[in-house]
């Protein structure tokens, strides 16, 4: 039978890790978004522009990947 203070233990590193990686990624996109010349969200919504969304997906794609990668 597992200890539940060492699943509280670990469910409490599971957030803490899951937060800290969420925060890196949105700094990282915040990041690109601030040195293209344009401006992302409007590029790819309003403007349809479907090569830039599947650049940048696979950008976060790689950054998650990365980010996964060092936390653990």
């Amino acid at each position: 039978m597992p200890n539940p203070n060492s699943m509280a233990g670990n469910l409490l590193n599971a957030a803490i890790y899951s937060f800290l990686g969420i925060a890196i990624f949105f700094a990282a996109f915040v990041i690109i978004d601030k040195i293209t010349p344009y401006h992302l969200w409007k590029e790819i919504v309003v403007e349809k522009n479907l090569a830039l969304a599947i650049l940048l997906g696979a950008m976060s794609l790689g950054m998650c990947i990365i980010i996964a990668a060092s936390v653990h």
